[in-house]
């Protein structure tokens, strides 16, 4: 029997964390003033829905106008989004839910919206954070379905000899590794969103993966995308590279949605890692200290695939501390040799800059355990504990960017001092290195602080507006992973150039001349 996914929150319904078993801890650890009551979501049935704009197509496959489809279907998984589905404040939802197995449906569903200028928002795991596949449409619209891709969901051709894979574009995190390892072979690509998550998306995005350097992006490990769109298939011929004029590959990564919808792509494979060696480091200071360290492991050469810095205040709130130092995850593994020697180069460096470990015991291997372990879990166990942080009246959320090691400091204490002063007090800013880079880090913060119940969606504009000027103010990107989306397109086009913006328009135009596909996302509907 399949697991039944949560119609408001992140995840499924049977890994729910409890918010009152919760309450004590959250209030030790952040300290806050907590509400007397915990707040459940509003019951899905009380939930009214407009009718539908428009009757069933002739000959349109996977249709369906059933409520849970379509409220599962409005919103992806952000803050905002999941304050407005737990209250019931389903101001846009779909018209429609077409459930596509196969090219030839995705195809139909595209002529048809194209003939009755209705909208199309390509859905894969709806894990969106930015409000990119939200159905916020103009309203000049028929009206609006959304395509989801979920049943387009195996790898359909294997290649062990150049060690790829083609896949299926709705395939999510666990059934792509499963399929694969019946092959002995991985993708090796985990976002936090692994478990619901798909290929499809993750190109459509430009995703970052768990690893922290080298193939950081799923951009790393693409040979070639197939897609459709209203006026007919792109696909690339697959090659491990070329360098004949700008790639249609590239151009479709990030694409998000609104350049065709993703079928399937070849993949870059490998065996699972054989070899595997880690430690958890520790600094006294986050800035001086462990991102020194950083800086100089990721420019090393010796390429972690683990080199997660976390500053003290999330090393305590992950419990993988006792919020007296900052930590580095370090961790290094190889499908060909032992990387015993790479770590204890790597060791050298945190050492010289005062990091300290504790070596591993007898009793199992330092991968296994201890505060390596503590923070894995802590990782995949964070977008549940959101809502359940929700529940409990605290406003928690994320966002992450990248920025060059020489403007990092000052770039770290512009941001966490414009998020505090929208926020006040009590608030907690943390931040951690997702990835590094040779040229400069991607840091992510997490944000927390009292919700005011009722309010929390004015409270959090305020806070992502703040959050987002100051990124863009000293230099950094709008996002490093987490895509574009309605919620970063304003920022997104003080970023890019104005004739890349007029180039991608055009491009726009070419493949989506009715302008069908997620209108509003990356450029103007």
């Amino acid at each position: 029997m399949s697991r039944r996914r949560s119609w408001w929150g992140w995840g499924f319904e049977d890994a729910k964390l409890d918010p009152t078993a919760l309450a004590p801890v959250v209030r030790d650890v952040l300290g806050f003033p907590l509400p007397d009551d915990v707040e459940q979501p509003v019951a899905l049935g009380s939930i009214a829905l407009p009718a539908p704009r428009f009757p069933r197509p002739d000959g349109l496959d996977g249709w369906s106008t059933d409520p849970r489809d379509r409220v599962e279907h409005a919103y992806g998984r952000s803050f905002p989004d999941t304050v407005r589905a737990f209250r019931g404040q389903v101001d846009r939802a779909p018209d429609a839910v077409v459930f596509a197995r196969d090219e030839d449906a995705i195809e139909a569903t595209l002529e048809w919206a194209a003939r009755e200028d209705v909208a199309v928002i390509p859905f894969g795991g709806g894990t969106s954070v930015v409000g990119g596949v939200e159905p916020r449409v103009p309203a000049d619209r028929l009206g609006v379905v959304s395509l989801d891709l979920s049943r387009l969901d195996r790898v359909v051709e294997v290649d062990p000899v150049s060690r790829a894979a083609r896949i299926q574009a709705g395939t999510a995190g666990p059934a792509l590794e499963a399929q694969l390892a019946e092959h002995d072979l991985t993708l090796r690509f985990f976002p936090q969103s692994f478990e619901l998550s798909t290929l499809g998306g993750w190109i459509a995005t430009r995703a970052g993966g768990h690893f922290a350097t080298v193939w950081t992006h799923i951009d790393d490990l693409v040979e070639s995308v197939r897609a459709i769109t209203p006026s007919g298939t792109w696909e690339s011929r697959r090659l491990p590279g070329s360098g004949a004029g700008p790639s249609p590959d590239r151009l479709l990564l990030g694409s998000e949605g609104i350049l065709g919808v993703i079928t399937e792509a070849w993949v870059r494979v490998q065996p699972k890692p054989r070899f595997r060696a880690a430690r958890a480091v520790r600094f006294k200071d986050f800035m001086n200290g462990g991102s020194a360290a950083v800086r100089e492991l990721a420019q090393s050469g010796l390429n972690p695939a683990n080199c997660r810095l976390v500053d003290a205040l999330e090393a305590q709130q992950t419990g993988t501390s006792d919020g007296t130092h900052a930590v580095l995850v370090l961790g290094f593994e190889s499908t060909d040799h032992e990387v015993d020697a790479q770590l204890a180069r790597g060791l050298a460096i945190c050492k010289a800059h005062g990091g300290a470990w504790d070596e591993p015991t007898e009793t199992g291997p330092p991968t296994r355990g201890g505060a390596v372990s503590t923070w894995r879990d802590a990782f995949i166990a964070m977008p549940y504990l959101r809502d359940a942080l929700l529940q409990l009246g605290v406003l928690s959320d994320t966002f992450e960017t990248a920025i060059t090691w020489d403007r990092w400091p000052a770039f770290h204490a512009a941001v966490t001092g414009a998020v505090r002063d929208a926020l006040g007090e009590p608030c907690r800013v943390s931040c951690r290195m997702t990835h590094v880079y040779p040229d400069g880090p991607a840091p992510y913060f997490t944000v927390l602080a009292p919700a005011r119940r009722g309010d929390e969606l004015a409270q959090w504009e305020a806070m992502k507006r703040a959050a987002s000027e100051a990124i863009i103010a000293a230099g950094g990107t709008i996002t490093h992973h987490h895509a574009v989306g309605r919620d970063h397109r304003e920022w997104y086009d003080q970023q890019r150039p104005d004739l890349f913006a007029a180039a991608l328009r055009a491009a726009k135009s070419a493949v989506d001349p009715g302008g069908v596909l997620n209108p509003g996302v990356l450029v103007d509907a």
